[in-house]
């Protein structure tokens, strides 16, 4: 567009940002604050993405597992489970299935090796309607529990570090004593390997063990009562909502807890971790922004017979204001907007750049036994690129405020006593 049909303001600070032959350097670091923020606000996007994949995916493996929202005895196990079954699924629209559980701590061996895990007794059927275990098996499934036959499914870790394959006998003991004449032994029975599954999350893929309802009831001596009942939720932001109606009208002995309560300290350790993050990274923003703060005060002290000329010409203070604040915004519309493109591609991409960082250096980034899960994926939260492109250009509107003003205060005469 043609000069003329320009703001004048506008045009000339657009001016500014193009390099003259004795200027090269004011412009270097015009661009070194350009690519400064780009990359604060690719990092920070990308960082906050993948923050977010993080807790997703932790939350799916979790609530694949665990129970949206769980009812049990307070001080003894839940003897009338099948009346707080059906009374469950009727009080609550949200609630889609339910399912009783036996859940208690033992230890493994086979041979020499031991391995403490959770045990978990289940009705296959019942189960597969509350859980995706079933779908996550690499042998067997849920069907091979069959009662009496004493079968047992465990994760593929707990599988590896036994060294046991579908078919082999395993020794389970539980924490409960039986007199014998030679005195207390811990009560222990022999089960068969009948599958393996590997859900992705080392808390589960090692330290549990399903078996079948009526054999752990054997094995605890709990007759027909059960640890309680679990219940799946269309929507699992309304645990809460859930749990506090089942609390109302359930009798008083009866617990009743959800998934927000259980796993509370973890999610909001996640949260604060994602908050300090985005505090660090903004700073890297904020020293790239404030680079700007020194672009334009060496832009002033060099163009300061220019703005005495402008001045002369009948510029006001507030035009030569304007005129900086222009070149500044526009290092910082630059780098944003190129910040926000790399941070978006990157953050999309993460789960194939981690596989690909992870061959060249020959070693695991993501180890499932410290971090939970082994594979990363990207969460792209466009209310947070929002967020994060908006803070980058007030920094950087900011930043321009100081120089535009010490332009506007340029006297013409003193500027042009030397030229």
């Amino acid at each position: 567009m043609p000069p003329m049909f320009q703001p004048f303001e506008l045009f000339v600070g657009l001016r500014y940002t193009r390099a003259k032959r004795r200027n090269h350097f004011i412009s270097f670091i015009s661009l070194i604050s350009m690519a400064g923020i780009a990359l604060g606000v690719t990092a920070l996007i990308t960082v906050l993405s993948v923050m977010n994949g993080f807790e997703k995916e932790l939350r799916t493996r979790i609530l694949g597992m665990a129970s949206h929202v769980s009812v049990s005895g307070f001080a003894a196990p839940l003897s009338n489970w099948q009346d707080v079954l059906e009374e469950g699924q009727q009080l609550d629209k949200h609630v889609l299935a339910a399912a009783p559980y036996i859940q208690g701590e033992g230890m493994l061996k086979l041979g020499k090796r031991l391995s403490g895990t959770m045990i978990r007794g289940v009705l296959p059927d019942y189960e597969a309607r509350v859980s995706d275990v079933g779908e996550h098996f690499i042998d067997g499934g849920l069907d091979q529990l069959v009662p009496g036959e004493f079968r047992i499914l465990l994760g593929a870790e707990l599988a590896r570090s036994l060294g046991v394959q579908p078919g082999d006998k395993i020794d389970l003991m539980i924490p409960q004593a039986t007199v014998s004449p030679a005195g207390l032994l811990p009560r222990f029975r022999r089960f068969t390997l009948a599958g393996v599954f590997e859900v992705g999350m080392y808390e589960y893929d090692r330290g549990l063990v399903i078996v079948h309802l009526e054999d752990a009831a054997a094995l605890y001596r709990m007759g027909d009562t059960v640890t309680g009942v679990r219940f799946k939720l269309d929507d699992v932001y309304q645990a809460r909502n859930v749990s506090r109606r089942l609390s109302a009208e359930l009798p008083p002995e009866i617990h009743v807890t959800d998934w927000t309560r259980q796993h509370a300290n973890f999610f909001r350790a996640i949260r604060t971790e994602k908050t300090v993050m985005f505090i660090i990274l903004s700073l890297i923003v904020a020293v790239a922004a404030f680079n700007i703060v020194s672009t334009l005060v060496m832009v002033v002290t060099d163009k300061q017979a220019d703005i005495a000329i402008l001045r002369t010409l009948g510029s006001s203070p507030g035009s030569i204001l304007s005129m900086f604040i222009v070149q500044g915004s526009l290092i910082g519309v630059v780098g944003t907007f190129f910040g926000v493109i790399g941070g978006v591609l990157l953050a999309i991409n993460v789960e194939n750049i981690v596989p690909f960082v992870e061959s060249l250096v020959g070693q695991d980034l993501l180890s499932a036994d410290v971090y939970y899960i082994n594979e990363l994926k990207g969460e792209v939260d466009y209310l947070d690129v929002f967020k994060i492109g908006c803070m980058s250009l007030l920094l950087s509107l900011l930043s321009t405020l100081y120089p535009a003003w010490r332009a506007a205060r340029v006297q013409p005469a003193e500027a042009l006593r030397y030229e």
